[in-house]
């Protein structure tokens, strides 16, 4: 893999859960790294894709992504829109500042649980 971070944009492990809310709820992590733009989104697609979200809490953390375009809005929103019809929930978490003013610049901010 090197040192490139587009060669693999995902890391996937499981999170032991410590949401002391909602102790039940099964939690799995993903780690995204590098850039999230046309050339790397299907490749993520393509893991969570294999994820069961029925009721589960997936949380994608974002704290090593270093450039997000339209095409990994795009692929946020169309995972929170999947995991909203299998009752399941997408947590973002650690978002750096180029996501974070991307989601603001298009109004989406609020469409996402997010997290530190």
């Amino acid at each position: 893999m090197g040192s490139d971070p587009k060669a693999d944009p995902t890391t996937m492990h499981s999170l032991q859960n410590t949401d002391t809310a909602t102790p039940s709820e099964p939690r799995t992590a993903l780690t995204l790294t590098g850039a999230l733009d046309m050339d790397t989104c299907s490749r993520v697609t393509a893991t969570t894709d294999t994820l069961t979200l029925d009721g589960n809490t997936l949380v994608l953390d974002l704290s090593a992504v270093t450039f997000m375009d339209s095409s990994g809005l795009n692929m946020l929103l169309t995972l929170r829109n999947r995991a909203e019809a299998e009752q399941g929930t997408l947590e973002l978490r650690g978002l750096p500042g180029q996501v974070l003013r991307l989601l603001d610049i298009t109004g989406t901010r609020d469409l996402f649980i997010l997290a530190p």
